[in-house]
């Protein structure tokens, strides 16, 4: 009697405990289907923003992508060759320390020895990426270059700016980080800490980390740093044991999506900034640098690869003192002309053989438009010559004068040979003075020059009649005179 409501509890129980089971199976399938739900609808959403680049007429179009700010500029020039909110302010997360180390690098010697403070662990918060530093420890500045680049390690970016500034208000490191990244071209940029922890007023955009990117990837040993797959620090005397880190990004080799062109890479992510990667890639001379902000993985790596085939397939570089034989400065005609007046003499201006521009292969170079400054704060460089299709800059050439033996003329023949070391002369590029310009002028002159010899005839002539007449009038009086005394004679009978 007693058993059945034993049986019937015991049942009630299985039948509760499965419920709650299968119930918690639910939610926890439910939340990620939600939140990968949420990620789509964020990334559909971000894929429809425009492309500021593709409304440019006549400009290669550009692929589609799901950050929602992206950018690819040439590393040399800075010409911008696809635009998507490059200005709008993201959180960078931990590409920051592009510039932690580019500082780290123009401050520091790579043997310096960088002591770890307790602040420089302990403001690490649990979780977040590092190589598990204790207080006390040290590892060198190379070290430290190699964690922060390969690992991306937060405790080892404030030990080095701690070691740089002296201070733990990292604030103090932030302000030198803010300073170079404007000398670099950032306009939009406000570092607070040297590794990109969240941070409310820790932010920048698309187009200031290219900037700032030109000058970290044009540092050759920070790219080869970022492309090492794993980094082993050996134990010491301030570091017990040996510390083996690998590399987490997934387009350098060997990675998933690994490309064959790349330089260097830095990627960063947090919950707010979401997935971020700036990254520079080398193909056939042409070298680019591409950033993407507040993507989803794998959409950064997948994004920025589109964005360097499309940079590969649709650009060219256009060495402008073979190409541009049609400028005239201002519109004074004083660089070019299809003839040489001067013939084998030697000009005093010339382009810069090494400048070029970046040319969409879609825009003839005829209809670039170009503006000169002269304002070049260099006393080798007359003015520069600046390129743009549709308000998009292409790169710029100076125009130098020409270095030569300052005991020569200026448009003295040129040699051939250097007459101290007897070494073949590299023949400087040759700028025309424009003919009709120089012919006009000389019209002009000569023109003058008739009417003053005319104006000089004419005055002379008016003084030679004046004088004739006067003589004559004088000659008159003096025969009358003379007549008047012969009559006078007339009337004496001697």
């Amino acid at each position: 009697m007693i058993c059945r409501p034993r049986k019937t509890f015991h049942k009630y129980i299985l039948t509760l405990t499965a419920a709650v089971c299968a119930g918690s199976m639910f939610l926890c399938q439910l939340l990620p289907v939600s939140a990968a739900t949420d990620i789509e609808l964020r990334l559909e959403a971000q894929r429809a923003m425009p492309i500021q680049s593709n409304e440019i007429e006549n400009w290669p179009v550009g692929p589609v992508v799901g950050a929602e700010s992206a950018i690819l500029i040439e590393a040399e020039t800075g010409a911008i060759l696809y635009a998507k909110n490059i200005h709008q302010q993201e959180y960078p997360a931990s590409t920051t320390k592009l510039m932690t180390t580019l500082l780290a690098t123009e401050l520091c010697g790579l043997d310096e020895t960088v002591s770890f403070s307790h602040d420089a662990v302990f403001d690490n918060p649990p979780g977040s990426s590092g190589i598990a530093m204790d207080v006390g420890q040290a590892l060198t500045m190379e070290q430290c270059l190699n964690a922060i680049l390969i690992r991306s390690a937060n405790e080892v970016a404030f030990a080095v700016a701690e070691h740089i500034t002296g201070t733990t208000d990292w604030t103090v490191f932030a302000d030198m980080m803010n300073k170079r990244a404007a000398e670099l071209g950032a306009l939009n940029t406000h570092f607070t800490n040297p590794n990109g922890l969240p941070d409310e007023n820790h932010y920048t955009t698309a187009y200031d980390l290219a900037m700032m990117g030109r000058a970290f990837f044009a540092n050759e040993m920070l790219c080869q740093i970022t492309l090492t797959r794993r980094m082993e620090i050996p134990a010491s005397d301030r570091l017990p044991q040996t510390k083996l880190e690998l590399n987490s990004m997934q387009i350098i080799p060997t990675g998933t999506y690994a490309y064959e062109y790349i330089v260097g890479c830095k990627t960063g992510y947090t919950d707010d900034a979401r997935f971020c990667l700036v990254s520079c890639a080398e193909k056939d001379g042409l070298r680019l640098i591409c950033a993407v902000l507040r993507d989803e993985n794998p959409y950064q790596y997948t994004d920025t690869i589109a964005l360097f085939d499309y940079g590969f397939s649709n650009f060219q570089k256009l060495n402008i003192s073979q190409t541009d034989t049609r400028y005239d400065i201002d519109k004074t005609g004083l660089f070019y002309s299809e003839n040489d007046i001067l013939g084998s003499s030697r000009s005093f201006l010339a382009l810069d053989k090494e400048d070029y521009i970046i040319l969409p292969r879609t825009a003839p170079f005829e209809n670039l438009e170009s503006s000169v400054s002269y304002d070049t704060g260099s006393t080798n460089q007359a003015a520069t010559i600046t390129y743009s299709y549709h308000g998009m800059e292409l790169g710029s050439v100076g125009v130098n004068f020409v270095r030569g033996d300052t005991k020569t003329y200026l448009f003295g023949t040129l040699l051939d040979t250097d007459t101290n070391t007897g070494e073949d002369l590299e023949e400087p590029p040759v700028i025309f003075i424009d003919v009709s310009k120089i012919l006009a002028v000389l019209a002009v002159i000569a023109v003058l020059v008739f009417i003053g010899l005319l104006l000089h005839s004419v005055l002379k002539n008016y003084a030679f009649l004046g004088n004739h007449h006067r003589n004559r009038h004088e000659h008159d009086r003096w025969r009358s005179r003379s007549r008047r005394s012969e009559s006078e004679f007339k009337d004496y009978d001697f």
